[in-house]
Parts: structure tokens; C-alpha cells; sequence
């Protein structure tokens, strides 16, 4: 996507997800993970979706997944987005069902194919980093 002349709407950051949108300052990607039942918690709840427990903390995970599903986006939703990209669902090696929105990045749409290895990449945009992925070349994911 061109950054130079494409504004990304940004989310709000709260103090209920800003460990997801600042974990790109230090190169990893943070989730909540419940304390006592270990599932991971995505989108940010105050309470975990298995157990309601209310006993979270964040974690930092490989940053490492598949491709579950995707759409090649041929139609420039707004000035100056670049197009054709890719949006994603991947799912993080973390957990079965555990699944992020997102666009992969660093490859032709045309490559992008289910199952495909993928690994967190970070778009900055004043204080908050929008995590992508890109292909998986076997490297330390978040570098």
C-alpha cells in the first residue's frame, strides 16, 4: 500500500487494548491470555470468553501463522490506497481458532494462498502499530 498519499483510519487505543496497538515499539505482538484457563483473548474483553474469569494478563506471542482465509481488494476504498491488496484472516500458531484481521504485506496478492506460513510484521502511524504479516522466510517474527 502507499503510505505516502493513503491516510489509514487508526483505532482507538484504551487502556483495555493498548498492549495490542504498542506492541509494535518493541517488535512483538501482545495478546491477553486468561491466567486460568491459559486461552488467549482476541479481540481485548475485560473477561475471558471460556472460563469468565476476570484474571488476565498480556502475553507475547510467536507472532508466527497461517493464512486462513483471504480476499484480493481490487476497489480503492479511499484516496490514494493502492490497489490490489491483500486482506486476511490468519490464525496464530498459539491456538486452534485463534484469529487476527489483518492485510499481508512484503508479497504480490496473486501468492497469497491458504495455509500459507506467515509472520507479524509492524505499520507505525503515530502512536499505534497496526501488525501485518507477511511471508515466512524462517526469521525471527517482528524484526
Amino acid at each position: 500500500m502507499n503510505q505516502n498519499t493513503f491516510q489509514r483510519i487508526l483505532p482507538q487505543v484504551t487502556e483495555l487494548n493498548q498492549h495490542f496497538w504498542s506492541g509494535g515499539e518493541d517488535g512483538k505482538l501482545h495478546l491477553l491470555q486468561c491466567r486460568d484457563c491459559k486461552k488467549h483473548v482476541h479481540p481485548p474483553l475485560p473477561i475471558c470468553n471460556r472460563c469468565r474469569s476476570r484474571n488476565l494478563e498480556v502475553v507475547t506471542v510467536s507472532g508466527k501463522a497461517q493464512v486462513a482465509s483471504f480476499t484480493i481488494n481490487h476497489q480503492p476504498w479511499f484516496p490514494g490506497l493502492a490497489v490490489p491488496y491483500c486482506v486476511a484472516i490468519v490464525e496464530l500458531n498459539e491456538e486452534a481458532g485463534l484469529r487476527l484481521t489483518t492485510n499481508i504485506v512484503h508479497c504480490a496478492p496473486e501468492e497469497v494462498r491458504i495455509g500459507m506460513p506467515v509472520c507479524v510484521t509492524f505499520e507505525q502511524h503515530e502512536d499505534v502499530w497496526l501488525p501485518m504479516f507477511e511471508p515466512d522466510t524462517n526469521t525471527t517474527c517482528g524484526e
